[in-house]
């Protein structure tokens, strides 16, 4: 298997390359900006991250991640178990109530045209990122989201709380925060940070 990881490490790219770093698997890495000429050469839309998998363009972060842990059996539980079920769901309510709202703050931030930005919707969706976070650092038993084993949904939360302090939002809870210093603290975060 032969993997090329196309996007920079400065967007959500970050997973893919952090995945493929934990996983321990060889790739090859693109660094290409979003929308870039030579992004939308691989992907029409110009989005990363991007995985080409022995010649086949995959697209989307999270179904790259799961396409990966499923391919090498790490980082996840066997699809139809009670456990993937649970991974699962944690995955959706991260890219729910954290993720979408980091999102639409970056696109009235500097994706969308002036014109169309506003600004007064960045504090309620400071706001309802804090509640959100804090829901889920409540019944957040650690090391990781699923107990004792990392999973494909660290990682993902691990990058939304790294996204959300570029992005001016509030501190995680200390649950959370002490979460994402050990994350971060991975030597393949490490790694994947230093390209």
């Amino acid at each position: 298997m032969t993997y090329t990881a196309i996007g920079s490490v400065k967007t959500r790219a970050a997973r893919v390359v952090w995945m493929l770093e934990e996983l321990g698997v060889p790739y090859e890495h693109l660094p290409l900006r979003p929308a870039s000429a030579e992004a939308r050469q691989v992907n029409p839309s110009g989005k990363v991250p991007v995985l080409i998998a022995d010649g086949v363009t995959l697209t989307d972060s999270v179904a790259i991640m799961t396409y990966l842990a499923d391919r090498h059996g790490q980082l996840t539980y066997p699809a139809g178990t009670i456990e993937r079920a649970r991974q699962d769901g944690f995955t959706g309510l991260i890219l729910d109530e954290l993720e979408g709202l980091l999102w639409t703050a970056s696109r009235h931030s500097f994706i969308l045209p002036e014109e169309m930005r506003l600004a007064e919707i960045k504090p309620s969706l400071k706001w309802e990122f804090q509640r959100n976070q804090a829901r889920l650092a409540e019944g957040f038993v650690g090391p990781y989201l699923m107990g004792e084993r990392m999973t494909v949904p660290d990682i993902l939360l691990a990058h939304c709380l790294s996204w959300a302090v570029g992005a001016k939002f509030p501190d995680p809870a200390p649950v959370l925060a002490e979460f994402h210093a050990r994350m971060t603290a991975r030597p393949a975060w490490v790694r994947m940070t230093a390209r």
